[in-house]
Formats: structure tokens, sequence, C-alpha cells
């Protein structure tokens, strides 16, 4: 995740509507800032299991609590700089059929990322997280295969980066990639106020980028002169090719 062209793009997929902004938004906007057009999928709302204090209002319904998310994570995405488009595919449990995974196929052909963000591979405390990673996985393959929709541009082998669940040792969650957002924290916690309906995750978020900011000043060496205070973590899935290690 280094130089920036108008031309480039990014791809991230959110299994609910807030995910991205806890986890991405730091990238998204730094991304963003760079130049690079950076479109976010939301599979679902996050209706059911991400909605509580919505749901605690009373006399709300499904379509009542899925439009408040919309509304919350189109806001946020704005903030960040990011297009957005949802796929209202249901939580708690979110199941994907062929349908929905040649779409995403679809969205990988339409945006031609230059790296995916999206969840970590296994997440014992939410099973739509994994779901939603396999699913990215699967639709980056079909996106590379030149027998799917003869005749359209494929998708080369674009990184992908796993964000940071919210128990990351009991996801078997490790960072190679420490992201340095100091820069645009303050868009950062900006969309994450946007989440209404989650109000909760909204300090613990905050520690989180200032762990991994300390982190990362840690591991970029004392002799730096970049006073990182806020961070996002990454775990790389494919190796990263370079001509050189510096």
């Amino acid at each position: 995740m280094s130089d920036a062209t108008p031309n480039k793009t990014a791809l991230v997929v959110s299994a609910h509507s807030a995910d991205f902004v806890w986890r991405a938004g730091g990238a998204i906007a730094l991304h963003g800032r760079l130049g690079y057009q950076v479109h976010v999928v939301c599979l679902s709302f996050g209706e059911r299991g991400e909605s509580a204090k919505l749901w605690r209002k009373g006399e709300m319904t499904e379509q009542r609590v899925k439009a408040a998310r919309r509304e919350e994570a189109q806001a946020a995405a704005e903030i960040l700089g990011a297009s957005i488009e949802f796929f209202d595919m249901g939580d708690y449990p979110l199941r994907a059929d062929k349908e929905a995974l040649f779409r995403l196929a679809d969205v990988f052909r339409r945006v031609q990322p230059h790296f995916v963000l999206t969840h970590s591979l296994k997440d014992p405390y939410n099973y739509d997280h994994p779901l939603a990673t396999h699913l990215t996985q699967e639709a980056r393959i079909i996106a590379q295969a030149e027998g799917y929709r003869p005749g359209e541009p494929i998708v080369g082998a674009p990184p992908v980066y796993l964000f940071e669940p919210h128990q990351p040792e009991q996801c078997e969650w490790k960072p190679d990639v420490l992201l340095d957002i100091t820069e645009v924290w303050d868009k950062k916690y900006q969309a994450i106020q946007c989440m209404a309906g989650q109000e909760h995750l909204w300090e613990y978020y905050t520690r989180v980028a200032q762990q991994r900011g300390v982190q990362a000043k840690r591991n970029v060496g004392i002799t730096s002169s970049k006073n990182i205070i806020y961070g996002e973590g990454y775990q790389s899935i494919f190796p990263r090719v370079t001509g050189e290690l510096a």
C-alpha cells in the first residue's frame, strides 16, 4: 500500500455496515487522500446482531433498522471519501449463494482493485466475518478466470489484507502490516461517530488505534522523525513481491 495515482483503486468488503469504519476507516481515508478511488461493499446491514441500541428503542422493525444502518454507513463512507454499495444479504446468519458470489466477482471486475481489505479468516465470536472473507477470496479467484464472462477484463492478483477482528488472539490474527493513520484520524473518528447504533464501540476502537500507533512507532525505528499516534493493523494473505528488502 504505497505510491498512488488518481486511477488506482481499492476494494473493502465488510460483513456488516459498520465493520469497514471500525477496522479500516483509516486506510480508506488515507488512500483516498493519496488519490485512490476506494469502494466499499457491505454484505449486510447488521440489522439483527449489530444493532442492539436501535432495537432497544422499541417499535422498531427490521426495515427501519436497515434504513438507519444504511444512513449511518453512507454518512461514514462520505466522510472517508469512499463509494459504497449494499448487498442486503442478512446477518446472524449471513449466508451467500452463487448469485451473491458472482455479484461480488462482478464488483471485482468493475473496480479492478489494486488491493483488497476484508475480515480475518477465523472468528469464533462472529461467523459472519469469516464467511465474508471466504466469499471475498472466492470472488477474487472467479474474477481472475478467463472463462468467467469471456471478453471482460479479468482481475490481476491484488494483495488481500485482513483487518483487525474484535478479539485478535481468539481469531488467530497476527498483524504483519502496521499502517500509520495519524494524519487521517480525525476523519476516521468522525466516521466512527456516524455509527450511533454502536456508540459503545467508539472508545474501544480509539484505544485500538492508539495501541497500533504505539506499535507502529516502535517498529519504524527510534531515528524516525514521524510522530505516529494512531495506527491500524493488517494481516496479509499473500507474499509481497519486491525487488529489495529495505
